[in-house]
């Protein structure tokens, strides 16, 4: 970056995170119209990224598609499945919630990168062509779009469905003497103690509110005890008090009844105000800026400096008001001064404030009638007869297909790995584990057993940095090495190794078993997302991954590896040669075929790649859960690119790579999408499924599988839009029900 004339570069370090944390390459900035600053990729990405490099050519900025409303379209994808009269009702519900809290994000990560560039008054051009401010605006018009169809369908369908089936939410107008009684004395025993009203006066500013957290504004009447008249005080709920309270039976009768919190302060306010009168008491949330900056050069212990930062999270720049519909215009008007919105910014609603409150009730109604039928992830039958799972994997490599396969297998090879005593090292990568990780307790135990335990934690994993503090901790006070990764490289490749010292005929050795997968250590995500996982003791994998281990510990050059692909160095331009080849093979006359699932595709080297293909005849398949800024079906461009999303019961989480290969077929897995910030900012890796029956097995359960659903398949059109697929002759075929049954016999 070079500045002209007096410019300071602190006023740029927001944007240049928003540029670091999205996809933006070669911009130029115009801060206020007198200073221009030039941003180009560092030297590393300058050297791998054919779309600055010239390694493929780039393509006008028409034919790529914004990221910001392709995960509004993602979420409209999920608002469908709560539309869904087929889906049992209190999984419609659970959808409903799972669009409100991938929108907290939204807002949280996305949203605010958006208003950092407005804030610095830059004009920041995206592949798309967007500026900020352009991109802003139309996705207020969307979201706010969206949520009215998200509250519209939550008070027309999924509150009268579960009313239907004795599961009520309780308004006031409705509270009998006797439930009135038992919510008035809740409030007094519970909540009343806790709660700390402030009124707005010189001595009491409007107070620095949480992110996400419920308040109440609420408007008043009258004198207080020392004559102030402010006419409005803020009232925090606690996060120790329940945002739903079921009643007992006892009041019930054999119905679910439930009252949200926002209801019993609604009733009860006047008990905060004594001798004032309330004219008015409305619920309201403020979604802040949550992206983490650690200047991780600038820091001598990571660990620490990102400790004192997670705090700061809380109270980030807001970037949305959240407030009920019967909120006065006065009032509304108010709030947004205070939090430095416009009116864009704000959403009313005829609701609860936040719907992500009612994921809990699923979970809290034993109506299984409701709810999808039980499941029970099936155990490999490789491993159901060798009690160690030592001698499994040496007997042939194992393929694990969550949620379908069950993930104690990774859970007992730790296990085991921690108690036997020929077992002399473990190493292991953490991006997700959650906080309670039966894995990390094995790990604990394995270093008290005496083993050599070398973990690296991922410290930057977002939303997870305190547990992961919390486990690294834990781990070096009983000796394990932990170690950081790379400065400026998160480390999200997921990887497993365990080193035993085994003997033949010819004396004692070292036989590394690894486990390499697509998602993360994480039991409990394990039960919900589709991954694949790869449990293999082959001497030349072991070595690969070795040596990726080496480069995050220690110091060195990357060596070549003879099997793995890694980011941030051969990944991308590994992909983007073995698309070109499929091209040159279409070329020649060749049969060629390109098939990839991932969660999102963005990457412009990539993109420009797959358009070439294309155009050379060359027939692509991408199934992309989420967000895909390629644009298929264009004459001429990507008419033989066609882009597909699966939505179900499932989260579909795994990457699996595919191609021809002039007959060779092949197939790698991934813990990497198709997008600049895994290829480029983060230690990733991609690894080959070499045993021929498991490259059938995931051809067929990974890909294959998914091109013939027409039951919660969805294809995206040339401008972004998606339709969903369905089939008006033949038998319905959903890919995640027919991959329940088929491995419930391998």
């Amino acid at each position: 970056m070079m500045p002209q004339s007096n410019f300071t570069i602190d006023r740029l370090q927001p944007l240049i995170r928003y540029i670091f944390a999205t996809s933006i390459y070669n911009c130029v900035i115009l801060t206020d119209g007198s200073h221009r600053v030039t941003f180009t990729f560092p030297e590393l990405m300058m050297q791998q990224s054919p779309a600055v490099s010239g390694g493929a050519k780039s393509f006008p900025r028409e034919y790529f598609l914004n990221r910001e409303l392709g995960i509004l379209e993602f979420n409209r994808r999920v608002l469908a499945q709560a539309k869904d009269k087929s889906i049992p009702l209190l999984e419609r519900l659970r959808f409903l919630c799972i669009v409100s809290s991938n929108l907290d994000e939204f807002f949280e990560i996305r949203i605010a990168g958006l208003k950092e560039q407005i804030k610095v008054k830059s004009l920041v051009v995206t592949a798309d062509g967007l500026t900020a401010q352009n991109a802003l605006e139309i996705i207020s018009q969307k979201t706010h779009a969206l949520t009215e169809e998200q509250y519209g369908l939550l008070n027309n369908e999924i509150l009268p469905g579960l009313a239907g089936e004795g599961i009520h939410f309780l308004r006031r107008a409705v509270w009998t003497e006797e439930q009135r009684a038992w919510i008035g004395n809740y409030f007094f025993r519970e909540a009343m103690p806790v709660l700390t009203p402030i009124g707005l006066d010189p001595s009491h500013p409007f107070p620095r509110l949480l992110n996400k957290s419920l308040n109440f504004a609420v408007e008043l009447e009258g004198k207080d005890a020392f004559g102030r008249s402010s006419g409005i005080a803020i009232v925090q709920a606690p996060r120790i008090l329940p945002r739903i309270i079921r009643l007992p039976d006892s009041i019930a009768g054999n119905a679910y009844s439930f009252v949200f919190f926002s209801s019993i302060l609604h009733a009860f306010v006047d008990a905060l105000f004594a001798g004032m009168r309330v004219l008015g008491c409305y619920q309201f949330r403020v979604t802040r800026n949550s992206d983490l900056f650690v200047d991780e050069e600038e820091v001598k212990n990571l660990r620490t400096t990102i400790q004192g930062e997670l705090p700061q999270r809380h109270f980030g720049d807001a970037v949305r008001l959240e407030i009920a519909d019967n909120c006065s215009e006065s009032m509304a008007r108010f709030l947004l001064a205070q939090f430095n919105l416009t009116d864009c910014d704000l959403y009313r609603f005829p609701g609860p404030v936040n719907l992500a409150r009612l994921m809990q009730i699923p979970g809290s109604v034993e109506r299984n009638d409701l709810k999808f039928p039980l499941f029970r992830p099936a155990f490999p039958k490789t491993l159901g007869q060798k009690h160690s799972i030592f001698n499994a994997i040496r007997s042939g490599d194992i393929l694990l297909h969550h949620p379908y396969q069950s993930f104690s297998p990774v859970v007992e090879l730790i296990d085991q790995a921690a108690d036997d005593p020929q077992v002399v090292a473990i190493k292991m990568t953490i991006y997700r584990t959650g906080t309670d990780s039966v894995l990390m307790k094995s790990l604990l135990r394995a270093s008290q057993n005496g083993k050599e335990i070398t973990v690296v934690v991922e410290l930057m994993a977002r939303f997870d940095e305190e547990a992961n503090i919390g486990w690294s901790t834990k781990l070096e006070e009983i000796g394990a090495h932990v170690v950081y990764g790379v400065v400026g490289y998160k480390t999200h490749a997921k990887m497993l190794m365990i080193v035993r010292r085994e003997s033949n005929r010819q004396g004692s050795f070292l036989r590394r078993y690894v486990h390499l997968g697509t998602g993360n250590y994480h039991p409990e995500t394990a039960r919900l997302y589709s991954d694949f996982g790869l449990l293999t003791c082959n001497e030349e994998i072991g070595a690969d991954v070795n040596e990726v281990f080496k480069q995050l510990t220690g110091l060195g050059r990357a060596q070549s590896l003879k099997h793995l692909w890694q980011s941030p160095f051969t990944l991308q331009p590994n992909i983007v040669a073995a698309i070109q080849k499929e091209a040159l093979a279409a070329r020649a006359g060749k049969r060629s075929r390109i098939i990839a699932k991932m969660n999102a595709l963005l990457e412009a080297g990539t993109i420009n790649a797959l358009y070439e293909a294309s155009r050379a005849g060359v027939k692509v398949d991408l199934i992309v859960r989420g967000v895909c800024t390629l644009r298929p079906g264009i004459k001429g461009l990507s008419e033989n690119i066609r882009v597909w999303s699966i939505v179900g019961r499932f989260l579909e989480h795994h990457r699996v790579f595919y191609f021809h290969a002039e007959g060779e077929k092949k197939v790698y897995l991934s813990s990497a999408d198709w997008m600049d910030r895994n290829f480029f900012r983060r230690i990733e890796l991609a690894f080959p499924v070499i045993d021929k029956k498991l490259k059938r097995r995931v051809i067929n359960e990974g890909l294959k599988i998914y091109l013939s659903d027409n039951a919660q398949s969805w294809e995206m059109d040339a401008d972004g839009h998606y339709r969903r697929r369905r089939s008006s002759r033949g038998k319905r075929r959903c890919a995640q029900d027919e991959l329940v049954e088929v491995l419930k016999s391998v």
